[in-house]
């Protein structure tokens, strides 16, 4: 569990940033070069490959350079692993506003008798 954690606290921490978000985004159409990945912001290539950095590390998604050309691509595991948590969320916050309405409902129906 700790090491799912610490990939989760990864993967939310790298999908905080809304370039990273939007590379992500991008790469959802498929691999793509980080040239191209770069070429919407208006910021260095050093500093693009920061992102790169962190979204790599994440497990988000993968690289590979050939020659002088890095592609890079995502990692569908680990964003369904992400998903699968945020589902997770989603269904134990709907069964507790669940019974809270099923609670409400009893109490508005026992004064109203």
């Amino acid at each position: 569990m700790d090491n799912n954690q610490s990939t989760l606290d990864s993967v939310f921490h790298a999908l905080a940033d809304p370039t990273r978000r939007a590379v992500i985004q991008q790469l959802g159409r498929g691999s793509a070069t980080v040239s191209e990945l770069a070429e919407p912001f208006d910021m260095a290539l050093p500093s693009f490959m920061k992102h790169i950095g962190v979204l790599e590390s994440s497990g988000l998604i993968g690289s590979k350079k050939v020659g002088r050309v890095r592609t890079c691509k995502i990692k569908q595991k680990t964003l369904a692993d992400a998903e699968t948590w945020i589902n997770e969320q989603r269904a134990l916050w709907e069964g507790r506003i669940d019974r809270l309405a099923e609670y409400v409902e009893n109490n508005l129906s026992k004064e109203s008798s």
